[in-house]
């Protein structure tokens, strides 16, 4: 499927590119946002180290599955501790901080579920032999 052929350069990307920009914009963003320097410093560390390792499983030929499910486990944790981190500072932070945290849960925790339903194209199995595997 055309999709499962793309979604670990999907994942890469878009932990690159949120990376990168709160990164960059991490001063402005800690003002508008209402949230710690630091916090949202982890934050773009953790997407940037992210996105290198989607990235060295998105240029692979051969990709073992363990490696593309700890890609899935990280992607399903990293869900949750933006969730978690959206109620920690639901006090304190804005509206925007909150739609950023959620919607990255939001994305994240999809991305997980794509990669896990689409998880024998990702490695490389064949459809019909990904269908015999599968219980009916």
């Amino acid at each position: 499927m055309l999709v499962a052929r793309h979604l670990l350069w999907i994942d890469s990307a878009a932990a690159a590119t949120a990376g990168t920009s709160v990164l960059l914009l991490g001063a402005w963003l800690s003002e508008v946002y209402r949230l710690p320097p630091g916090l949202l410093q982890f934050i773009g560390a953790v997407n940037l180290l992210y996105a290198s390792y989607s990235f060295s499983l998105a240029i692979r030929r051969d990709r073992p599955r363990s490696l593309l499910y700890l890609l899935v486990l990280g992607n399903a944790l990293w869900a949750g501790a933006c969730v978690a981190m959206a109620l920690q500072f639901a006090g304190d932070s804005s509206l925007l901080a909150q739609a950023h945290l959620f919607g990255e849960a939001l994305f994240v925790g999809t991305l997980a579920a794509c990669e896990w339903r689409r998880r024998e194209q990702i490695c490389g199995l064949p459809a019909r032999a990904a269908a015999l595997r599968s219980p009916a």
